[in-house]
């Protein structure tokens, strides 16, 4: 009836204006709500969702807030920003037990979480404007966090001691971020931008001040002038090559002497995203394709069956579509 939301509504300003509650009721009703499920998610790409691989819990933000999906079990748990500020990117740490966001916003934070306790365990307030990027070294002991393309930094922080270790400048737009392997680099990619930034003179730093992150541009040839959306570093016998992906649609190599060595076209007319593991390299395309190849010679081995359509009662079906 149209008449039943304003008589609940007023019931409600009754109750509230009532002299028994008091003080006390907006304090009793804090403590009594808590937020039970969270319906869609404000990820503007790829930095801003992660997924921990030893548990296969996922991450992604929903403006201030950061929904830990158990996907096996269809739970959700959550991490609230106590500033408020909208989440714009996140990242896992190796072993899985913290998580790192960062923020939009005027003073953005970086943010370590434990992911068990949901608590801040850790905070970094280095940048002046939004992070578009953040990422756990593979050791774990440090993270990267990049600015949007109006606070232009690139930070290093050793978190568990609170201290920044190297910082520069970084001139495009910045999508993703990826470490090496053994933690001595990480490669950051964009617009026209593939630049590898090493860490090994920071490691033997004694000072408390940040060094300038020694950083050098990869050498892109003829492929100068794409746009590269994601990017991953190689793991086991691939783990000196760079594996990154542009809009237009091709996979990429580059080699350990920031060589664009060889590439591969997805056939595909927008590609997105980029997830690798020691034998297989998966390509997120337009349409909900996904391209599966090998890391070895970039061979082509297969293209994933699409996801259902939404509403589809998958048990009903007798054909693969």
């Amino acid at each position: 009836m149209p008449g039943d939301g304003f008589t609940i509504k007023s019931r409600i300003r009754k109750f509230l204006r009532s002299p028994s509650t008091g003080k006390n009721c907006k304090e009793n009703l804090t403590s009594k709500v808590t937020l039970e499920k969270v319906l869609g998610i404000t990820s503007s790409g790829n930095s801003a969702l992660a997924c921990d691989p030893r548990s296969g819990l996922v991450a992604y933000p929903a403006g201030c807030v950061v929904v830990l999906l158990n996907p096996k079990k269809n739970r959700q748990h959550h991490i609230i920003n106590t500033s408020r500020k909208t989440i714009t990117a996140l990242s896992f740490s190796p072993d899985g037990k913290h998580l790192v966001t960062g923020e939009s916003g005027h003073l953005p934070a970086v943010r370590v979480w434990d992911v068990a306790e949901r608590k801040q365990v850790a905070e970094l307030q280095k940048h002046k404007y939004g992070v578009s990027c953040v990422a756990f070294s593979p050791n774990g002991k440090y993270i990267v966090s990049v600015g949007n393309q109006h606070d232009m930094m690139v930070n290093v922080w050793a978190w568990k001691k609170d201290v920044i270790v190297a910082a520069n400048k970084v001139s495009s737009k910045v999508k993703g971020v990826s470490f090496s392997e053994d933690s001595s680099y990480f490669v950051t990619v964009g617009n026209r931008h593939v630049k590898f930034w090493y860490l090994d003179h920071c490691k033997a730093n004694k000072a408390s001040a940040p060094v300038p992150l020694l950083g050098r541009s990869g050498l892109l040839g003829e492929l100068r002038n794409n746009f590269f959306c994601d990017v991953a570093c190689g793991r086991g016998s691939k783990s000196d090559s760079t594996f990154c992906i542009t809009s237009s649609g091709l996979l990429c190599e580059f080699n350990s002497k920031r060589m664009l060595d060889k590439w591969v076209d997805l056939r595909t007319g927008l590609a997105q995203s980029l997830s690798l593991s020691e034998h297989m390299i998966f390509c997120g395309c337009a349409d909900g394709t996904v391209r599966a190849f090998r890391p070895a010679d970039l061979h082509f081995v297969c293209t994933l069956p699409r996801p259902h359509p939404l509403g589809s009662d998958v048990s009903s079906m007798t054909e693969a579509r």
